[in-house]
């Protein structure tokens, strides 16, 4: 485990990530996580006392990550860009389940579950994720449907969630 003092830090124009919110991870700290990886990895631990978990370090190409720190997690910490943040990480080797009622539906339709299948794992589990992120079960069950009938029209995640924007 590693700790450290960081300060939140925000992009200006930085292509993609122009205004993400993050903190900065030296080299020699992500190198302590998990020597000699150059790609992005997933660690778990805390920001001041908010618990985090398969939360995604990105590398800057000179050897330090960054840990963008979405809305969900500024909120939780109450602190925004300039303030200094205790953190603790360590490398995640949990392995993410995907929601079985998910994989369900999917696999009931031959055109869900090819395009489901052409997907990076990782697109995979945007989709999970987002089943995983409902508070109500008829949200869950709602999200399923709209993802099944947004692979049958062959939508991709970003295609479905416009679609939804779009229908209300």
């Amino acid at each position: 485990m590693v700790q450290f003092t960081s300060s939140i830090t925000k992009f200006g124009q930085h292509a993609e990530k122009t205004g993400w919110t993050y903190i900065a991870i030296p080299e020699d700290l992500a190198s302590a996580l998990n020597k000699g990886v150059k790609k992005s990895f997933r660690v778990r631990g805390a920001i001041d006392a908010y618990a985090i978990e398969s939360v995604a370090l990105m590398p800057m190409g000179d050897g330090s990550f960054i840990m963008p720190l979405n809305a969900a997690m500024r909120k939780a910490i109450k602190k925004i860009e300039g303030a200094m943040v205790q953190v603790s990480l360590c490398l995640d080797t949990s392995v993410y389940v995907m929601d079985k009622h998910l994989l369900d539906a999917i696999h009931s339709s031959d055109i869900a579950q090819q395009q489901f299948e052409k997907l990076a794992p990782s697109h995979q589990k945007y989709y999970s994720k987002w089943v995983d992120a409902a508070k109500q079960k008829i949200t869950k069950e709602k999200r399923i449907v709209t993802i099944v009938l947004s692979l049958e029209r062959r939508l991709n995640f970003a295609e479905m969630l416009r679609s939804i924007s779009t229908n209300k």
